[in-house]
């Protein structure tokens, strides 16, 4: 549904030296609301390219849509998106946004400056956004265009939250999310000054995102009421498993020629249907399940 995509640097040994490389991560937010790690890649400084290979390798992973991305403010990286997954909504984090907007401002404006954009994105819609802007504009267009240019250059993406409601514009206009799951693997790997290998990152990565994975258990705030916003504005791309007809012999076969011997029923169970269908009908799957692997 959403996801969410942001790099973690790391020192790594490389021919001799010591270089900075990339961990790229993505984060997915799943129907049921719970959030999953859909990948990690190492490779060397962010860029826009690199990640065409990342969304390219989800795709053929499976995934067909992504009904929304969250991004920093990464050159190209919006046109890289919509060149993978062409349907999708891409928002750039307002946070990354305010931040390189301040480079440009000196210290003593920065509280001033930082208050008039606020009124930007906390705007009721995009058409009172865009005057807030112009009020901007007129007030430190004179002293700071640059800081006024960058958000004119990205104001579509900037701005794709207006589409939302409420509930759905509070998880969507920044990347706080990943950038505390980074912060959280930075807590397990600040022990290490560089590390040996590509493959000494992905290992203790993995592990930082097995132990942080385990405390995901709840769906984020307002799931069911941010679900039904979806469904009714993407009703042709929101795809909910129980707008079918419940019928246990097409759900077996389904999931049968899909699923290999090697993945246990009750993981397969566990994964992919009671997020999606009554414990009635669960019942009769498992039946079925259950007499195909004896």
């Amino acid at each position: 549904m959403i996801v969410r995509m942001d790099g973690i640097v790391v020192k790594v040994r490389d021919n001799g030296k010591i270089i900075n490389k990339t961990v790229y991560l993505c984060v997915g937010l799943k129907q049921n609301g719970l959030k999953e790690v859909l990948g990690m890649w190492v490779g060397k400084s962010e860029s826009s390219s690199f990640w065409m290979g990342v969304l390219t390798d989800l795709k053929a992973r499976g995934v067909q849509d992504i009904l929304i991305t969250c991004t920093d403010n990464l050159n190209g990286f919006t046109d890289t998106i919509r060149t993978v997954f062409p349907q999708s909504s891409t928002q750039i984090c307002v946070v990354h946004q305010i931040r390189n907007s301040c480079k440009y401002v000196v210290y003593k404006d920065k509280k001033e400056f930082t208050a008039d954009m606020k009124n930007i994105y906390n705007a009721p819609n995009k058409e009172v956004a865009a005057a807030e802007l112009d009020n901007l504009e007129k007030k430190w267009g004179g002293k700071y265009p640059y800081a006024i240019l960058s958000w004119r250059n990205k104001w579509d993406d900037l701005t794709v939250f207006f589409q939302f409601p409420l509930e759905i514009r509070k998880i969507i206009y920044t990347t706080n999310l990943i950038e505390n799951l980074n912060g959280k693997i930075r807590k397990y790997t600040k022990s290490k000054l560089s590390f040996p290998s590509d493959d000494a990152v992905k290992k203790m990565v993995y592990l930082s995102l097995m132990e942080i994975e385990k405390k995901w258990t709840q769906p984020i705030h307002n799931w069911g009421l941010i679900m039904n916003q979806f469904m009714l504005i993407l009703e042709n791309r929101f795809y909910i498993r129980t707008n079918l007809q419940l019928n246990p012999v097409s759900i077996y076969t389904e999931f049968w020629t899909v699923f290999p011997d090697s993945i246990s029923t009750s993981t397969l169970l566990s994964r992919y249907i009671f997020m999606f269908y009554p414990p009635s009908f669960i019942y009769l799957v498992y039946d079925l399940l259950k007499s195909r692997r004896t």
